[in-house]
C-alpha cells in the first residue's frame, strides 16, 4: 500500500476524530485514517462495476495488516479449498470457500504468498508454500498436505535473504525445479532454486540477482511461458525471463504512462484458461480497479473492472494482492474465483473478498 504525505496524514487524522466518534470494529479508518480518505484517481470510463459474494471474517488487528491471498485447489474435492492470506504485521490467515479462518500462523511479519503443487518432500508429495517473512528477511516455507489440509513449517533453517517484500514462486518446464523470487522496496530482484535437503526439509540457494530503478512488490512467474511478471509500483508492469540464466532484459507489459493502470501497481495473477492461454490480472491500487490483460502474445488489454458495494458485502479500496483460480471450485465458484485483499473493509478490520471469475472475465 502507498504511502501517504505528512501534509495529506495531518488532515485526515483530524476529520476522522471528529467525525467518526466511535468506529469499533472499523477496518482501516480505525487504523489508518489517511488510507481511508485518500481519494483515488478516476477509473477509466469503460470499467465494468462487479460485486463479491463472499469476505472473510475481518483480520484481528487494525492498520495495514492484510496484504496478500493465494488459492489452493484442494485436489481430493475443489469444494473444500483454501485461501491463504498474508496478516504483515502477524503471520498467516488461512480461510475455506466460504470465508471463515481455519488456521492462523503467528510466524512474523509476512509480505507475500504463493504455492505450488506436486513438491517431493522426503516420501511424500506436497503443495509448498512460500512467503517473505519481513520480521527475519527470509523466506517462510510451509507443506500443505491434502490428508489434513493444514500448514507445517518446513524451512531447514531461517534462509536470508534481502529484505523481504513482495514475492512469487516459479516452476521451470525446462528443468523442473522451483524457484522464489524476492521484489523489493529498492527495486531488487532475488531468485532462489528451492530445494530438500534430504532431511525432509526445503532450503534454498540464491541464483539470480537483479536490479530495477524503485520500488516493487507484485510480482507472478507463468510456468508455461517461462516469463515472470513484476509490478515497479510507480512505473508499471515488467516482461523478464524466469530461467535462472535469462539474464537482467526487461520490456514494458503495461506502464503507468500509459492510462490503463496507475499508481501505485499492486497484486499480479495469472488465469490459466488453456495451454499457455489465459489472463492476466494487475491490481491498479491507484484507482481502486483490476485490469484484465491477455496471458499470451503482446498481452492485449482486455477490460477494466471494480468491486462495487453488493447487498451484503462492501466493494474493495487500496487492493494490495490478489490471486486468481480458472479451477471449478463449486458452488458460487463453478467458473473459477477472483480473491483481493479489501484495504478499508465497512465490517471491521481488512478482508479479503472473493469474487465468481466470469464476473471478472465477462464473455472472454
Amino acid at each position: 500500500m502507498r504511502a501517504k504525505s505528512v501534509t495529506t496524514l495531518i488532515p485526515a487524522l483530524v476529520a476522522a476524530f471528529l467525525v467518526t466518534p466511535v468506529l469499533g470494529q472499523a477496518g482501516t479508518a480505525a487504523g489508518d485514517p489517511a488510507a481511508a480518505a485518500a481519494a483515488p484517481a478516476p477509473a477509466p470510463p469503460d470499467t465494468i462495476d462487479i460485486t463479491a459474494v463472499v469476505e472473510t471474517v475481518p483480520v484481528p488487528v487494525g492498520g495495514d495488516a492484510a496484504d496478500d491471498p493465494a488459492i489452493w485447489v484442494n485436489p481430493k474435492d475443489s469444494t473444500k479449498s483454501l485461501v491463504i492470506g498474508t496478516n504483515k504485521q502477524l503471520g498467516l490467515h488461512v480461510y475455506d470457500l466460504a470465508g471463515n479462518e481455519v488456521q492462523m500462523l503467528r510466524d512474523g511479519k509476512l509480505n507475500n504468498v504463493d504455492l505450488r503443487d506436486g513438491f517431493r518432500l522426503g516420501n511424500r508429495v506436497v503443495t509448498l508454500v512460500t512467503a517473505g517473512n519481513r520480521s527475519t528477511n527470509s523466506i517462510s516455507v510451509y507443506a500443505l498436505d491434502a490428508s489434513t489440509m493444514r500448514l507445517e513449517n518446513v524451512a531447514a533453517r531461517v534462509i536470508g535473504t534481502a529484505p523481504a517484500y513482495g514475492s512469487c514462486m516459479y516452476r521451470s518446464e525446462k528443468s523442473g525445479k522451483l524457484y522464489y523470487f524476492l521484489a523489493n522496496k529498492v527495486g531488487t530482484v532475488e531468485q532462489w532454486e528451492l530445494f530438500d535437503n534430504g532431511s525432509n526439509k526445503v532450503d534454498g540457494r540464491l541464483v539470480r540477482t537483479l536490479k530495477l530503478d524503485s520500488q516493487l512488490e507484485g510480482c507472478v512467474a507463468d510456468d508455461e511461458l517461462g516469463i515472470l511478471y513484476v509490478g515497479e509500483e510507480a512505473t508499471g508492469v515488467w516482461k523478464l525471463g524466469a530461467e535462472p540464466d535469462a539474464g537482467d532484459k526487461r520490456t514494458p507489459m503495461a506502464m503507468v504512462s500509459g492510462g490503463r493502470i496507475t499508481f501505485d501497481v499492486e497484486g499480479l495473477a495469472i488465469a490459466k484458461t488453456g495451454a499457455r492461454k489465459g489472463f492476466l490480472i494487475v491490481s491498479s491500487q491507484g484507482n481502486n480497479t483490476y485490469v484484465v490483460f491477455r496471458r499470451e502474445g503482446a498481452n492485449e488489454y482486455v477490460r477494466t473492472v471494480r468491486v462495487v458495494d453488493g447487498i451484503s458485502i462492501d466493494g474493495t479500496s487500496d487492493t494490495d494482492g490478489i490471486d486468481v483460480t480458472t479451477a471449478d471450485l463449486g458452488g458460487k465458484f463453478r467458473h473459477g474465483m477472483l480473491v483481493v485483499q479489501d484495504g478499508f473493509n465497512d465490517k471491521g478490520f481488512q478482508n479479503f473478498k472473493f469474487v465468481p471469475l466470469e464476473k471478472v472475465l465477462g464473455d472472454r
